[in-house]
């Protein structure tokens, strides 16, 4: 049932149309003049309005323009005996849906402008409703989004202190360090940590994927490391001393995880009383590389990643560390940036990369990674200096 106010000085027109209306399941509210059918309106809050222009005590167009501006959304239709098109269309000018001339020979023609106009009058609160809703989703969603920006940021800056210190010495090595995300946090984590008075252990991992959810199992990496670490240093346990043991019990703690993740990683062990780096590879690539002072040459070595197969063994080799000698690891993000097609053809670019390059910074402005652009995948670089 719609509630209909009809403001009229013609008591026969209100009450025959009050009759009509009725019969056709509307509930009427009658007016006889301007200042009442406006208190009415403000009293009753009718769903629509049908509206005379001569009335005895205020200008029509007065009463519609004043009904406009306390409910624009509630239909006001003229019902005029002055069939003069001026009229028509001040009237629609003031607020007015429609114009009909009276007396109405066919109620018909009423139908249809109170069908039509109550159908626009519920679009129009329909899509209020909608852009209301809308413009609540979009408040939420920005509050959302400042919520994980801010946690990614925490996290971010979390990761950032996960790190060891960028140009750390131990004795006659230098380690230098750059991770470069793709994505607000990075699945690439390095790290370097004495493991007693000559030997210094380190690695560089690279999760598969990007963002949280491969930072997340970096975190988890790194905190199984430590915890070979601290077996070391309470029970002498000498998994960590041996990169091939350390990857192959590695490998089945990330099983035994579960973590739906798998990572490239190579770990090493340098002997500072010797001159030597003992390694092993689990999938990392590309291969580490080594300057002798001379030229570069790859420290080439296969193995499994970490967490796709529990049964994975792995290989340890070792080499000499000359003094003057340099050591770059990289995760296959650099290759992304090799000026080569094929995988491999990049590859074996980076010798040559590597050869002319003096310093990790000479690397990445070769790379141009130095600049601040989007990447494809997260990029992280490891340089060890052994000075004479």
């Amino acid at each position: 049932m719609t509630r209909i106010l009809s403001i009229d000085d013609d008591s026969g027109i209100r009450r025959s149309l009050a009759a009509y209306l009725e019969d056709c399941d509307h509930e009427v509210i009658q007016a006889a003049d301007g200042r009442s059918g406006l208190e009415t309106f403000d009293r009753e809050q009718p769903e629509l309005v049908l509206c005379d222009l001569g009335l005895p005590d205020m200008d029509g167009l007065e009463v519609v323009a004043a009904l406009h501006a306390r409910a624009p959304d509630t239909p006001v239709l003229v019902i005029s005996g002055a069939a003069q098109v001026g009229d028509a269309v001040q009237a629609l000018k003031c607020g007015a849906w429609d114009y009909i001339t009276k007396p109405i020979a066919d109620f018909g023609v009423l139908d249809t402008a109170i069908t039509h106009a109550l159908e626009r009058a519920r679009l129009i609160r329909q899509n209020r409703d909608y852009q209301s809703q809308l413009e609540a989703i979009n408040r939420q969603l920005a509050h959302t989004v400042r919520q994980l920006q801010d946690d990614e940021e925490a996290a971010r800056s979390l990761q950032q202190r996960l790190l060891p210190p960028d140009g750390l010495a131990f004795g006659e090595y230098r380690f230098t360090r750059r991770l470069l995300p793709s994505a607000y946090l990075s699945g690439d984590f390095i790290d370097y940590f004495p493991l007693d008075e000559h030997r210094i252990g380190f690695y560089l991992a690279d999760v598969a994927g990007h963002g949280a959810a491969s930072a997340f199992v970096a975190v988890i990496l790194k905190t199984l490391v430590g915890r070979y670490l601290r077996a070391h240093a309470r029970e002498r346990d000498p998994t960590i001393l041996h990169p091939a043991l350390a990857l192959s019990q590695l490998n089945r703690d990330f099983c035994a995880e579960e973590l739906d993740k798998h990572a490239t990683m190579l770990y090493g062990v340098i002997d500072r009383r010797e001159h030597s780096l003992c390694w092993s590879n689990a999938g990392h690539f590309p291969y580490p590389i080594l300057h002798d002072g001379q030229s570069a040459r790859f420290l080439a070595h296969r193995g499994r990643p970490i967490g796709l197969f529990e049964s994975a063994r792995y290989a340890e080799e070792c080499v000499r560390l000359p003094p003057g000698c340099r050591l770059l690891l990289a995760s296959d993000g650099v290759l992304e940036l090799l000026p080569a097609q094929d995988t491999r053809r990049a590859e074996a670019l980076l010798p040559q990369v590597g050869d002319a390059a003096q310093r990790l910074e000479d690397f990445m402005q070769r790379l141009g990674l130095q600049e601040p652009v989007e990447r494809i995948d997260d990029i992280a670089l490891l340089e060890i200096d052994h000075h004479a």
